[in-house]
């Protein structure tokens, strides 16, 4: 049977698809669940917000969007419906939940085998009700984690992922949190080639990121274009990756964007960042070095596209 992603619009055959970025934001909400109007506004006013962004990406040559925000920072069905309706771009949307601080009172209770159930439901029927299914799982660590709750999530998410095929990522900082992680999820029955490790390049020992790899685990290197974030350093991490023979488990995003619902304009407070700069800037510095295009295409089309099928 041909494996499909699972988009807002339905399955979409892996196939038919170009480059994918793998982890970007179109609406999030970093204050939490507990505020009064968390995740809350207008579809149409986010439309104005990112569809140009959006529209910018696809004349770039995006052909899908993994959208990262979960529950617990701001996930929103019905303004990611309205954006799916509004461009050419396959939107991908998550099950899961972030990190402790972020899980919402409904889900601060609930047990492994709850979890796993309400995830695998998302994954295999639909979220919130509707026939719209999640497309993978998004976790997230805390900086000093995995606490308890977390420890939870991870089982929890390997039940479901063993159960629907599904992919879990999970926004993990640093190599000693990884490690921790992929034991869980090992000691969980998970296979780690259905494992994503987030914000890998956070990691400075590229042993540590090769470590993972060897593991099955993918890698996600998803600055780019971010101020924060060296491009000369996270050029030299991925062309080292890429030297060393592990093509087949690098993913390349930016982790831009987004519409912020805590702003009357909706904007980030450091202005909304677009979706374009790996293809108009960090795919071009690879050429550059010496990367060849069939690199390039593994990278950035078959590698999210196997990550994220089931």
């Amino acid at each position: 049977m041909t494996k499909s992603i699972q988009t807002l619009n339905g399955p979409v055959e892996i196939g038919s698809l170009g480059l994918i970025l793998p982890h970007e934001h179109l609406f999030t909400d970093l204050r939490g669940p507990s505020v009064p109007d968390y995740a809350q506004a207008e579809p149409e006013a986010v439309v104005k917000v990112v569809g140009p962004h959006l529209a910018e990406a696809h004349a770039a040559g995006v052909t899908a969007l993994v959208e990262c925000s979960t529950v617990g920072v701001g996930r929103n069905l019905p303004v990611l419906q309205r954006l799916a309706e509004g461009t050419p771009i396959h939107i991908i949307a998550p099950t899961g939940v972030y990190r402790e601080a972020y899980i919402p009172a409904a889900l601060y209770d609930s047990s492994v085998d709850e979890l796993a159930r309400l995830w695998t439901k998302e994954l295999s029927d639909g979220i919130e009700g509707t026939s719209i299914r999640a497309g993978f799982i998004k976790l997230a660590m805390s900086d000093d984690g995995p606490t308890a709750l977390e420890v939870r999530n991870l089982q929890a998410a390997a039940r479901a992922s063993r159960e629907t095929g599904a992919v879990i990522a999970s926004h993990t900082i640093g190599g000693k949190i990884a490690r921790m992680e992929m034991d869980i999820l090992e000691d969980a029955g998970l296979d780690l080639h259905r494992f994503i490790w987030v914000h890998a390049q956070a990691e400075p020992d590229v042993s540590v990121l090769m470590e993972a790899v060897q593991r099955g685990a993918y890698l996600e290197l998803d600055a780019v274009g971010a101020p924060y974030q060296s491009e000369a350093e996270l050029l030299k991490t991925t062309l080292t990756l890429l030297a060393a023979g592990n093509s087949d488990h690098l993913l390349l995003s930016q982790d831009a964007g987004w519409y912020n619902p805590a702003r009357a304009d909706g904007l980030p407070e450091d202005g909304y960042r677009g979706y374009t700069a790996l293809m108009k800037d960090f795919i071009p510095a690879l050429l550059k070095r010496g990367i060849s295009e069939e690199q390039v295409r593994r990278v950035t089309v078959d590698n999210p596209a196997r990550a994220f099928a089931f």
